[in-house]
């Protein structure tokens, strides 16, 4: 079922989830149709939304759910730096739908995680995947992107973006 989302400023968004235990699994399916529920619905609203964390829509567990080419659940992930090549990138968020921040994240990292089944599994990211999973990583800790500005000025508002974007580009150019 779809839940709402935490807001910026909510205070259990700043809250560090607890790991699941393997006696747990049998009563992550209901959060994780959540999880997914939640995705698509914001995904239809704003045409945006790869990945969720279970913080954002109050459950305090280190879960994250990614649905890209098909749906991917880790469980008690942990995230490992690959190098020290970073890149700038314009972070936006379910929890704050309207605002985008610029932020560094590492250009590749790896992730370790349990599944569904309790198996441990792996995956390298690299470029965009590598800052997904970076952000959703960071709410189970309790930071959000803002608290990962580059500076006091890397906040704007997409609508600001936008209109800027078609005046330097003209009417005719196609929405971002």
């Amino acid at each position: 079922m779809e839940k709402r989302i935490l807001l910026l400023g909510n205070p259990k968004l700043y809250e560090k989830s607890i790991p699941i235990e393997k006696n747990e699994l049998s009563q992550l399916h209901a959060i994780i149709q959540d999880l997914h529920d939640t995705l698509i619905a914001f995904r239809n609203k704003y045409h945006a939304g790869r990945a969720i964390a279970a913080p954002q829509i109050g459950v305090q567990k280190r879960i994250l759910y990614m649905c890209i080419d098909k749906p991917v659940v880790f469980l008690n992930p942990v995230l490992e730096m690959i190098g020290d090549e970073q890149m700038e990138v314009m972070d936006d968020c379910m929890s704050f739908p309207n605002l985008l921040v610029k932020v560094k994240r590492y250009k590749r990292c790896r992730i370790r995680y349990r599944d569904m089944e309790w198996n441990k599994e792996e995956m390298i990211l690299e470029g965009d995947l590598a800052e997904l999973l970076q952000h959703e990583y960071d709410h189970l800790d309790g930071i959000l992107a803002t608290m990962r500005a580059v500076d006091s000025h890397s906040f704007y508002l997409k609508q600001m973006l936008e209109e800027q974007r078609l005046c330097e580009a003209g009417p005719d150019a196609p929405a971002i």
